[in-house]
């Protein structure tokens, strides 16, 4: 058996709009100015266009998409995202984790959950919480996390939190008995270290002894707007080779020189291979010396 997702992170969709006197507050003036003196003019929306057709031309078995759609969490941002994300394909074969800018302030918490709902929304419900959710598509187990929380002015961080943290690993328990290979979706990477100060997730040395005792078989996520492939250890992962590859990948939307962070989406494959699981990444994305999209490196997992 063998599934592949195309793995799509931090858009950034633009222009971010500027904030009006009701929706004031100290973060989004600082956000847009930042947003106005850098990725205004690194964000390529017709160049994003482009990259997502070329995605749905791949045909993969699912989409993940790993947060930051929006800016500075103005409701006129929440709109466009949701009709971004129709553009990637029907909501079941779709998912999403959102990102710090998703949840740029507190009044932005109730738009963010109402407006992804289709692409939350779990096989089982699971109370009141919408994450963790899960989705099992053949044999993955699609698993949702979010990281996102709002935070001060100048600050980047990400949490789980106790509660969402036993949930996760009660999945990570249930779907690995079954068989399942989970493929883990979250924002921040979840890995200390992996980002500067003020920018990281809190509670990823949490995270980790999770993984360690109770196994998956990937992790995907965003937030450092550049390509990379880490691993976590643990005893419980049923991967060729034994460990966890922790996958990010580069904003979508960054017509960037930098190859690490020029636009790009990844095709990771899962292959049964016996009990175990061979997992595999290809990179799709601008060209380094050209506005071509087309097939650029194979990562070293």
């Amino acid at each position: 058996m063998s599934f592949t997702i195309a793995h799509i992170t931090d858009p950034h969709l633009s222009p971010a709009p500027m904030p009006g006197f009701a929706d004031l507050r100290l973060k989004r003036v600082m956000g847009f100015i930042n947003w106005k003196r850098g990725r205004a003019r690194l964000n390529d929306m017709g160049m994003l266009a482009r990259l997502v057709a070329d995605l749905r031309a791949q045909r993969p078995d699912h989409v993940a998409v790993t947060g930051d759609l929006v800016n500075i969490g103005m409701p006129a941002e929440f709109h466009r995202a949701a009709l971004w994300m129709r553009t990637l394909g029907e909501p079941a074969n779709v998912s999403f984790v959102p990102g710090n800018h998703d949840a740029y302030v507190r009044a932005s918490m109730p738009l963010l959950e109402a407006t992804f709902a289709p692409w939350t929304a779990g096989d089982a419900p699971r109370g009141e919480a919408t994450y963790p959710y899960l989705r099992i598509r053949g044999e993955i187990a699609i698993i949702g996390l979010s990281s996102a929380v709002p935070t001060g002015p100048l600050m980047a961080t990400g949490r789980l939190g106790k509660r969402q943290l036993e949930a996760f690993a009660g999945l990570l328990g249930e779907t690995g008995a079954k068989g399942l290979a989970r493929l883990v979706l979250i924002h921040h990477p979840p890995i200390a270290g992996a980002t500067p100060l003020l920018r990281g997730l809190s509670d990823a040395p949490a995270f980790g002894r999770i993984v360690r005792d109770r196994g998956a078989e990937a992790i995907l996520h965003g937030h450092t707007h550049q390509q990379a492939v880490r691993s976590l250890p643990s005893r419980a992962a049923r991967t060729v080779g034994g460990a966890v590859p922790v996958i990010g990948a580069p904003s979508a939307a960054a017509s960037a020189r930098d190859p690490r962070y020029r636009a790009a989406y990844h095709l990771v494959s899962l292959v049964r291979d016996g009990d175990r699981w061979r997992v595999s990444v290809r990179a799709r994305g601008l060209a380094p010396e050209s506005a071509a999209i087309g097939e650029r490196e194979a990562l070293r997992v």
